[in-house]
């Protein structure tokens, strides 16, 4: 990282971040190394102290083929947007938080562990737990989820003084 006055090492911290953003580009290559990001809705919790990020979506389409076919993946989140102005064009700058990695994506098929993303996800965008909303039986089948288990990330913020 060239900033590492930026970078952000404290895993409360990372927390915070993670909770405060509510989207995630997930980017896949495909074939020819053409690169897809689809800007998606998550939840997250950490399994033995790695991050795993889970989405929900259509049953089929274009990110499940490139999924199934290169599962490897990027990540990236950002939040806490604000334009700082100067008194020369150079002086502006911007405050953020953000969120950048890698990891391997999967195609969640276990009932339990699909109703349990399923909850991470709920919970994570709307502050509510998943026994709070009414649910149909037929949900779990009406949706993918796809689990990332991240390999690597780096997290930094400017927060200007």
């Amino acid at each position: 990282m060239r900033r590492t006055d930026r970078e952000v090492k404290d895993m409360d911290r990372i927390q915070e971040i993670l909770m405060s953003c509510k989207v995630c580009r997930l980017g896949m290559t495909d074939e020819n190394r053409r690169v897809y990001i689809v800007p998606m809705n998550y939840g997250f919790r950490f399994e033995d102290g790695r991050l795993i990020l889970y989405f929900h979506g259509a049953r089929e389409g274009r990110k499940l083929k490139l999924i199934s076919s290169n599962p490897a993946v990027g990540i990236e989140l950002d939040c806490g947007h604000e334009l700082t102005e100067g008194t020369l064009a150079c002086q502006y700058s911007y405050r953020y938080a953000s969120i950048i990695g890698s990891g391997k994506a999967a195609i969640v098929s276990e009932p339990d562990e699909k109703l349990m993303a399923l909850a991470v996800i709920m919970k994570h965008q709307t502050g509510r737990d998943f026994s709070e909303f009414e649910t149909n039986p037929k949900l779990e089948k009406a949706v993918t989820v796809i689990r990332v288990d991240v390999d690597e990330y780096s997290c930094k913020q400017n927060v200007l003084v």
